[in-house]
């Protein structure tokens, strides 16, 4: 049994047909890969999965049981990481770390701490994040990611900013979270440098004009 499934997922954004019966079945302790031209609907696929955007038809199933994409108990085991990182700019890292994995769990002494060593921000945790790059502030975002304790990952272009050795913390990262038995969704240009036994592909094919 696969724990999560995506059944005949279509999409329209006004008169175009963005996804056109995208399914797919994934395991816990795999990451699957969504790869497509730009503009074919892979943003559209995870925003849909998450319950972001409208969908015409398809269902979800996690765990065996068909749940509605807005549902409680999908999305309490869930993290989604857009393009841009979901940070308050007047804030410091460490504080909307304290905010945003502060309202899905209790935290215990020393968890952000040690999500931001995981991630190598410590020495900017306590600089507002309007004074932080958009590589650091991608680390902040990653950090959060880390600290929700969810299983599913939804990451979309999850490298994006991030330099050479930023890129090998979010393999790291994903690395992990299928090792404790989670799952990734994640939309890339280029592959994630992870284990190739732990990888599954789906390709969004280009949408007619």
């Amino acid at each position: 049994m696969s724990a999560l499934s995506v059944c005949n997922f279509h999409v329209f954004r006004g008169e175009r047909h963005v996804l056109r019966g995208v399914s797919f079945e994934l395991d816990r302790g795999c990451c699957l890969q969504v790869t497509g031209q730009n503009g074919a609907g892979k943003t559209t696929l995870l925003r849909a999965l998450c319950g972001l955007v409208e969908i015409e038809a398809g269902g979800v199933a996690w765990e065996g049981r068909p749940v509605g994409r807005r549902s409680p108990e999908l999305h309490a085991n869930l993290a989604y990481l857009g393009h841009e990182a979901p940070l308050k700019a007047d804030l410091s890292a460490r504080e909307n770390l304290r905010f945003s994995a502060g309202i899905r769990r209790t935290l215990a002494a020393g968890e952000i701490d040690a999500a931001l060593a995981r991630v190598a921000a410590t020495a900017f945790a306590d600089r507002p994040v309007r004074t932080l790059s958009a590589g650091q502030r991608r680390r902040i975002a990653l950090a959060a990611l880390w600290l929700f304790g969810v299983p599913l990952w939804i990451l979309d272009e999850p490298t994006t900013n991030l330099d050479t050795e930023g890129q090998g913390l979010v393999a790291g990262l994903i690395e992990e979270r299928l090792g404790s038995g989670g799952l990734v969704v994640a939309a890339v240009h280029h592959p994630l440098a992870i284990a190739p036994e732990r990888l599954r592909a789906l390709v969004i094919p280009g949408s007619p004009a």
